[in-house]
């Protein structure tokens, strides 16, 4: 059996011989892939983090974002041509580490990539700063006197590895506010940030020095490889940005000091909304199309996937038309991009889900199609709960009498809500956003764009470079102040 091994990471300053390294093993269909990433010691990470704010201090902070920007895209437009070694081995390895169909990765990183290109970023910033420039200098304020946003003084990243590339997000976000930056390997894919911040090494060298990614042992390192080396990031970045699940999250809060600003993106339910006027004979087929592709994509590991689809009677495509429409989708679409393979545990939970929806619900409720198949549509024939499915292509459709009876379901779940898909006309669409806002709803995309969002969205209703800057103010008054000392007052 053939043996692969990659040395994961980005460390500037240090060399790979005086680093321990764990391994990380995966399996694949050709054999066996190890990723050996970096353990730091306290020292190592000290000096990693004194390397990454000089850097800054001494390239970043006075580089103006258009600069920052047409460094990024540069490294994007290598990224999307396919015929680069990074975009190479982003296609060989990723797959490989993630479990993903190697066609669904693929499509999925053009699609990703091309939300980082320069006039997405334009607008990224333009989302959060109704003046851009305030990122390189003061700028008047309306009120009077300037105002200035400096990002922090070390930004700590901590990806989760349940979708690949999703470390690009985060980084983006830190060099566009000018922040030092360290990263930590989610264990489950730690490849990507490395290769970018290598990237970046070669197209624009004075931006990558600004960069670090590390890995440690567990979610707060507070024991296991590396433990000591995380006490000493913990200790010293002043704001963190985590993905992860809710338990993960909670055990980084908990390691950090209570000045640290931070920014946690954890477990999140995501559904759809099909009204009457999206079910004709013509329109129906489509969106089941469209809603098959939000299932698939990474099997519904984003934050952003659905879970269940509120559809709508009184249209000539009944509910248990459509939910029969999904799943010939679904099916199709496992031909083309086959699940991965479930763990023991994963199975499991598939099939318990599967139980509970064909034999808990009422008699007209129905598991469709086969049990053993690589999805799973539960149609349930009355208003239910907005719950999480097994995921790995699990969805329930739920017949509804009216889609506003489905706002205070939803809204029971307040705390989980992100992303509603919704298939309805443009009268129907502002009236049910305007509910569903009211009820947590953050994001509502077309269907077949959930798990797409787009670039400069408000990740969790927040935003996404504003929240990791902090603004100085020059008052007014001491504008005022400042003129008898001018050295024309005299």
């Amino acid at each position: 059996m053939r043996l692969e091994r990659i040395k994961a990471g980005y460390l500037p300053g240090l060399e790979d011989g005086a680093v321990q390294w764990h391994v990380l093993p995966f399996a694949h269909e050709r054999g066996r892939l190890e990723v050996a990433v970096p353990v730091l010691t306290a020292a190592q990470m000290q000096a990693l983090a004194d390397r990454v704010r000089a850097a800054a201090h001494r390239n970043l902070r006075a580089m103006p974002v258009a600069e920052i920007i047409a460094a990024i895209d540069r490294a994007i437009m290598r990224l999307l041509d396919r015929d680069d070694p990074y975009r190479r081995q982003a296609e060989t390895w990723l797959p490989v580490v993630s479990g993903y169909d190697a066609d669904m990765v693929r499509l999925g990183l053009t699609g990703f990539f091309k939300t980082f290109r320069a006039a997405q970023l334009r607008r990224f910033v333009a989302e959060d700063f109704a003046n851009p420039a305030v990122l390189d200098g003061f700028e008047p304020a309306p009120k009077g006197g300037a105002v200035r946003a400096f990002g922090p003084d070390l930004l700590m990243h901590s990806w989760a590895g349940n979708v690949p590339a999703l470390s690009l997000w985060s980084l983006v976000c830190g060099l566009l506010v000018k922040a030092p930056a360290i990263g930590k390997l989610a264990s489950a894919e730690p490849l990507f940030a490395g290769w970018f911040a290598q990237l970046l090494a070669e197209v624009h060298p004075p931006l990558a020095e600004c960069l670090a990614v590390v890995w440690w042992s567990g979610a707060g390192g507070s024991n296991g490889a590396g433990a000591k080396g995380a006490q000493v990031l913990l200790a010293q970045a002043d704001t963190v940005l985590a993905y992860g699940g809710n338990e993960t999250l909670d055990a980084l809060r908990r390691r950090l000091p209570v000045t640290t600003r931070f920014l946690p993106h954890g477990h999140k339910l995501g559904f759809g909304m099909v009204s009457a006027q999206a079910l004709d004979a013509l329109k129906a087929p489509a969106v089941a199309r469209l809603a098959a592709w939000d299932v698939m994509r990474y099997d519904q590991q984003g934050c952003y996937s659905p879970h269940v689809f509120y559809v709508e009677r009184g249209a000539p495509v009944a509910p248990r038309a459509f939910a029969d429409h999904l799943a010939a989708e679904l099916a199709n679409l496992q031909r083309r991009f086959a699940r991965r393979p479930l763990a023991l545990e994963e199975g499991a939970a598939v099939a318990r889900w599967q139980q509970t929806a064909e034999w808990g619900g009422g008699a007209d409720d129905l598991l469709i199609g086969p049990a053993d198949a690589a999805w799973s549509v539960a149609y349930c024939d009355k208003l239910a709960p907005l719950a999480p499915t097994a995921l790995y292509r699990s969805i329930a459709v739920v017949a509804v009498e009216r889609l506003d009876d489905v706002v205070p379901v939803v809204a029971a779940q307040r705390a989980f809500l992100q992303t509603a898909g919704v298939a309805a006309g443009p009268e129907e669409l502002y009236r049910l956003a305007g509910l569903l806002g009211a009820a947590g709803v953050t994001r509502i995309s077309a269907i077949g764009s959930m798990s797409m969002p787009e670039a400069g969205w408000h990740h969790d209703g927040r935003f996404n470079l504003l929240d990791l800057v902090r603004m100085a103010e020059i008052e007014a008054s001491a504008e005022a102040a400042a003129q008898p000392f001018a050295g024309y007052a005299d």
